[in-house]
């Protein structure tokens, strides 16, 4: 609570021109927006951009902010996130390449519980860009498939069939990343 006091002081602050207000809101939300944006990104350099852009989408935007509705973390994690894939649809990035995913098969997904989170991301990262944007887009952001529908503009079954082929294609990843691990250190 005491920090949604803190960022609505500096919101009220950068609306008035404030800068050094905004800087510091910058500061503290740079490391966490950075992580979506490396989800969504090919590379650090490209997350970079994305970052940068949504920045300044937040700042265009600031007061559009309404702390009834949640916290400015939710809010500028959601702008971060619109930012990440309005450049996926400017790229046409889709429709997402299906067919070497469509061969892979599922086996055993315990070993989740031994990767860390840096692990994970890594293993997420490898994914092919589209099956990569829905998963985030569904798993770790949380929107609907209609949502995910809408913003990419695809149907709803394109974006079920391509989160259930983007976690098949990680759980292969992990038992291949466990397997190897369990060689090099069982």
């Amino acid at each position: 609570m005491e920090k949604d006091i803190e960022n609505i002081n500096l919101i009220e602050s950068s609306l008035k021109g404030d800068a050094k207000s905004f800087e510091v809101l910058y500061q503290k939300f740079k490391r966490p927006l950075f992580v979506i944006c490396l989800r969504y990104a090919v590379d650090r350099d490209q997350a970079q951009d994305f970052l940068q852009d949504s920045f300044v989408n937040i700042y265009r935007k600031l007061n559009q902010f309404d702390r009834k509705k949640g916290s400015f973390g939710s809010w500028a994690s959601r702008i971060t996130v619109n930012e990440c894939l309005a450049f996926a649809r400017k790229k046409t990035l889709f429709p997402l390449n299906i067919n070497a995913a469509e061969q892979l098969e599922s086996k055993d997904n315990s070993v989740l519980s031994d990767l860390s989170l840096k692990e994970m991301l890594d293993l997420i990262h490898t994914m092919p860009y589209g099956y990569r944007t829905i998963f985030n887009m569904y798993v770790i952001d949380g929107f609907s498939h209609k949502e995910i529908a809408e913003q990419m503009e695809i149907s709803i079954s394109t974006s079920k069939s391509q989160l259930a082929k983007a976690r098949k294609m990680l759980q292969k990843k992990i038992l291949v990343n466990n397997k190897v691990n369990s060689q090099e250190y069982g």
